[in-house]
């Protein structure tokens, strides 16, 4: 089990899916967990390109907002019960990015640099991080993930379903 730092971070509800898919899926101990934009409140917080109108220190702030609302969908996927969560396996990061810009992975230390502020050595993980022409609602990050979780089950032995929404 990994021990979480929270330092006093408050997560915010997760963001309702935009389209016809799930915020999580659980098979086995894994967790594949959507993608997730720098939404607060329902608004996107960083809009548009980084290296073009935003710089790369919004980008950074962006990545660590995406990180937020992925963790809250993890939330979900693990009904609050943080002990069930062993590691960060990966994030997979993606920059709304000027043709130019070549500064991506510094923008999505933004996520990582905080799982590893809440879990440590078991929030170390692989990653990718990838520029590209555009994200939805013009969001200036999107980051996506995979955690390793240990099993739950019900009174019955059986795993719990999958329970969505926010």
């Amino acid at each position: 089990m990994a021990t979480m730092n929270w330092a006093g971070l408050k997560l915010p509800r997760c963001p309702q899916p935009a389209g016809n898919f799930r915020p999580y899926n659980i098979t086995g101990n894994l967790v594949f967990l959507a993608g997730q934009t720098c939404q607060v409140d329902g608004r996107m917080a960083y809009t548009g390109k980084v290296g073009e109108g935003l710089s790369v220190d919004e980008g950074y702030q962006a990545a660590r907002i995406c990180m937020q609302n992925l963790l809250a969908a993890l939330a979900l996927a693990i009904d609050d019960d943080w002990t069930r969560v062993q590691r960060c396996i990966r994030l997979t990061g993606y920059v709304n990015a000027a043709a130019d810009f070549a500064e991506v992975p510094r923008v999505i230390n933004g996520a990582s640099d905080l799982i590893g502020e809440l879990m440590g050595e078991n929030g170390h993980h692989a990653r990718t991080a990838i520029g590209v022409a555009t994200l939805p609602g013009n969001a200036a990050v999107e980051v996506e993930g995979i955690f390793e979780i240990s099993a739950a089950t019900r009174s019955d032995g059986h795993p719990p379903p999958f329970v969505g929404g926010a």
